[in-house]
């Protein structure tokens, strides 16, 4: 079992910049990331990055705007959000996956409705708003 823990969600005005931090119990994982959900909106992948290579997946609407990293050495994953707009307010989720053969990497956040994670945290509220 993993434990997910987010946290650095808040209210940001449009333009603004957000850390979001997710603290994981453990590395015994394949892939870690970040979905969000808005409200009317079905969860999305925004971000995810490998434990093993460090190879990382963005939604091309994320690309050149946010970042993701990871801090092993505090089982923390970072997503630094830049230029933020309205449309990215929502419920961002931590989550985690132990990695299964023949699945490619970032499959579950690139198609959440075919493939699923193992852990989820709780979640953190974005609010991008003037």
């Amino acid at each position: 079992q993993v434990q997910l823990v987010e946290s650095g969600g808040g209210l940001v005005q449009p333009g603004g910049s957000l850390r979001l931090s997710c603290a994981a119990s453990s590395l015994e994982y394949a892939a870690i990331g970040w979905f969000r959900q808005a409200p009317g909106k079905e969860r999305e992948g925004v971000s995810c990055i490998s434990s093993r290579d460090g190879a990382t997946w963005y939604k091309d609407s994320m690309k050149g705007r946010f970042t993701i990293s990871r801090d092993d050495a505090n089982n923390t994953v970072y997503l630094q959000m830049n230029s933020l707009a309205p449309e990215d307010s929502g419920v961002y989720y931590c989550a985690a996956e132990i990695g299964w053969p023949m699945v490619p990497f970032a499959s579950a956040w690139r198609a959440p409705a075919i493939y699923s994670v193992d852990y989820w945290g709780k979640g953190t509220l974005v609010t991008v708003s003037s």
